[in-house]
C-alpha cells in the first residue's frame, strides 16, 4: 500500500469512531403512546397537535425521536397487550391516555417515565403520590375537578323546567364513576332532584338508555368523557337528537358533532401540554419532580341548532355565560 493511500485509510479510520460516538451521543429517542381508544377522528387531532407541539420543542420524527403508537378499541384486553409491546420497544417515555391505561403501564412498570392525558384523579387512583409530588414514576394531566359535577346539574337545571331527575351513564369497566359518582349524587342532592346512574358497555345499550328517556321534559342527562362515549360521538349525539334529551357532555368535540350542551376541560389542549413534559423527561428531568396538572381551561359550548331542534330555550344568562355559541 502507498503511503498516502495508507495516511489517507488512517485518517478514515480515525475519524469513524470519533462519528459514531457523536451519532451516540444524539440517539433518536423513542415515545410510546397508548390510546384507549380506536383511531378516529378525535385521536388524528390529538396526533397532530402532539407532533407539532413536540416539533416547537425542538423533537421532529424521523429526525431525533420515533413515535410509536397504538390503539386499543377500548379493549381491556388489548390495553395490557399493547402495553406490554411498548415496553418491550424500551421506550425512554411513554405518553398514556386515560385511567385504565396508565393504572396498567403502573403495573408493569416502576422505571419507564409515564406521562398521563385525560386521567380523572391520579391521586385516589393511587397512580400518584400527590399532586404537587408525584413521587414515582408517572405524572401527567388531569381531566376532572369536583365543582364540574355541580355544574352539569347546574346547567341542566337551568334548561329544563321542573327539572326532578338526572340519568347519568357511565363506561362499566372505567373506574372514572367511582370518583365521579359522589360528586353528582352531592350536587343532585343540593338541586332536588334524584340522580340514576347506569353502567353501560356497548352501543345497544347507550340506545337502551337514551329511548327509555323519549320525550320525558323534566329529565336530564349527563355523557362524561369514557372512551366508550368519545369513540362513538356521532351515535351518541345522534341518539340524543332522535330522542330529544336534554344532554350535557364533558367535552367540546360533542357538541360540535351535534351535542346540546358541553361543559369541561380542553382535552385536546392537554396532548399539546403532554408535549413539555415529555420534552422535559427527555432533557433528563425526573417524572416524580414533576407537578401533576389540575385542568385550567374549562369551557361551556351551546349547539343552538340542536336546542331548536329538540325543542330547549336556553336562557339568555346561560348564552351570556358560553364560550362558544354554535348557530
Amino acid at each position: 500500500m502507498k503511503r498516502r493511500e495508507f495516511i489517507g485509510f488512517l485518517g478514515v479510520g480515525a475519524t469513524w469512531p470519533l462519528a459514531a460516538r457523536a451519532h451516540q451521543s444524539n440517539p433518536v429517542r423513542r415515545i410510546g403512546v397508548l390510546f384507549a381508544s380506536a383511531r378516529g377522528r378525535n385521536n388524528d387531532q390529538q396526533v397532530e397537535l402532539l407532533t407539532r407541539s413536540l416539533q416547537t420543542l425542538g423533537w421532529t420524527e424521523g429526525k431525533n425521536i420515533q413515535i410509536d403508537y397504538r390503539w386499543a378499541k377500548n379493549d381491556l384486553a388489548q390495553i395490557e397487550t399493547l402495553a406490554t409491546e411498548l415496553l418491550e420497544l424500551n421506550p425512554d417515555v411513554i405518553l398514556a391516555q386515560t385511567t385504565p391505561v396508565v393504572e396498567t403501564f403502573h403495573r408493569k412498570t416502576r422505571s419507564t417515565p409515564i406521562v398521563f392525558v385525560a386521567v380523572t384523579d391520579p391521586v385516589i387512583s393511587g397512580l400518584v403520590a400527590s399532586l404537587s409530588h408525584p413521587g414515582g414514576n408517572i405524572t401527567g394531566f388531569s381531566l376532572f375537578e369536583p365543582s364540574l359535577a355541580g355544574k352539569y346539574v347546574e346547567i341542566l337545571k337551568e334548561i329544563t323546567s321542573g327539572l326532578t331527575t338526572v340519568s347519568w351513564i357511565f363506561q362499566a369497566e372505567n373506574p372514572f364513576h367511582l370518583i365521579v359518582g359522589p360528586f353528582l349524587e352531592a350536587a343532585a342532592r343540593r338541586y332536588g332532584v334524584e340522580l340514576i346512574s347506569t353502567p353501560v358497555r356497548s352501543s345497544s345499550e347507550i340506545d337502551a338508555v337514551m329511548s327509555s328517556l323519549q320525550d320525558k321534559p323534566t329529565v336530564g342527562l349527563v355523557i362524561g368523557g369514557e372512551t366508550i362515549f368519545t369513540s362513538n360521538i356521532d351515535l351518541v349525539t345522534s341518539l340524543a337528537l332522535r330522542y330529544r334529551v336534554r344532554t350535557i357532555y364533558a367535552f367540546r368535540s360533542f357538541t360540535v358533532a351535534g351535542g346540546l350542551i358541553s361543559y369541561g376541560n380542553d382535552v385536546i389542549d392537554q396532548y399539546r401540554q403532554a408535549a413539555t413534559y415529555l420534552d422535559r423527561i427527555l432533557r433528563g428531568e425526573n417524572p416524580s419532580n414533576l407537578p401533576v396538572q389540575a385542568p385550567t381551561k374549562l369551557e361551556m359550548v351551546i349547539n343552538m341548532k340542536t336546542a331548536k331542534a329538540i325543542g330547549v330555550t336556553i336562557p339568555p344568562t346561560l348564552l351570556a355565560s358560553a364560550d362558544e355559541v354554535i348557530e
